[in-house]
């Protein structure tokens, strides 16, 4: 499955470097973007999806949006960062469309890459590295209006960057086997696009051409999970971005992805996030500043 380069909406929130001595250590980071590191000098730990990472000089480490992981330092350590955004959209993300590796060897020139868009935009650099001091959704909101006033040719020039970065994890990646799968991309297009519906399983049956107990049997087989299940996690996820980074009411933003029932959609998400969305939403404003 081919992924147009016009489609792959990808914008910069934050770049810059960061210099730790024992003091990067922060646990269950999850975000609405996805992190690019180099690293510089030093070690540190990144402890994600039941795995444990050393992060190491001259390589370039990749943490997919909506990925809890946690840091952990104990001495001198220099990094580089990168906060891409993919942006409003409803085509699938690069992450669920390939398997990144967390790690990849650094090549000649991707740090001065990092150096040039640290000249370009130094407003860009993170107050400070705690992420919940910039988890926040005026500063989601402010990078994001920042990035809309730049010129086009600074857009460009970030763009070009940003997708040199993305293509050195790319030139590894590995597509998932239902890229094979036309039936199966049909599926995961129409529920992309209808996020915002009401989508049941009948629908999919049909866009499929296949009988729903087929279906169900076969997206279980290649995605490990039930349609709807699948359903229920997309638009839990838009509904954090929302929360993130609107004043929307949390009723309106129920209505927003597909709910007619409210209450519903609060139980929904407390059961994926183990949260309520007001809670939810609270916890990322009391972590502001």
């Amino acid at each position: 499955m081919q992924i147009p380069i016009e489609s792959m909406n990808l914008l910069m929130l934050n770049v810059g470097m960061a210099r730790h001595n024992g003091d990067w250590n922060w646990k269950n980071v999850n975000s609405p973007f996805t992190r690019i590191y180099y690293v510089v000098e030093g070690e540190a730990q990144l402890h994600l999806c039941g795995k444990t990472v050393r992060l190491r000089p001259r390589h370039l480490y990749i943490i997919p949006a909506y990925t809890t992981h946690s840091y952990e330092c104990t001495g001198l350590f220099t990094h580089y960062y990168l906060h891409v955004y993919e942006g409003y959209k409803n085509e699938m993300s690069l992450m669920e469309l390939y398997d990144f590796p967390t790690e990849v060897e650094a090549t000649e020139g991707d740090e001065r890459l990092f150096q040039r868009m640290c000249e370009q935009q130094p407003e860009a650099r993170l107050p400070e590295s705690n992420p919940q001091a910039y988890d926040n959704a005026t500063q989601f909101t402010d990078d994001i209006q920042r990035y809309n006033d730049m010129g086009l040719w600074e857009k460009m020039e970030l763009r070009g960057a940003i997708l040199m970065l993305f293509s050195r994890f790319m030139r590894v990646a590995t597509p998932h086997v239902w890229t094979q799968d036309e039936r199966m991309k049909k599926v995961l297009d129409h529920i992309h696009h209808h996020l915002d519906h009401s989508i049941d399983v009948d629908q999919l049956a049909s866009v499929a051409c296949i009988s729903k107990p087929y279906l169900i049997r076969l997206f279980k087989r290649e995605f490990g999970t039930s349609p709807v299940q699948y359903i229920n996690k997309k638009k839990v996820e838009k509904a954090q971005l929302l929360l993130f980074s609107t004043d929307k009411p949390v009723k309106e933003i129920a209505y927003v992805m597909g709910f007619s029932d409210h209450s519903y959609f609060i139980r929904l998400f407390r059961k994926l996030t183990g949260l309520t969305p007001q809670e939810y939403r609270t916890m990322l404003t009391s972590k502001s500043g």
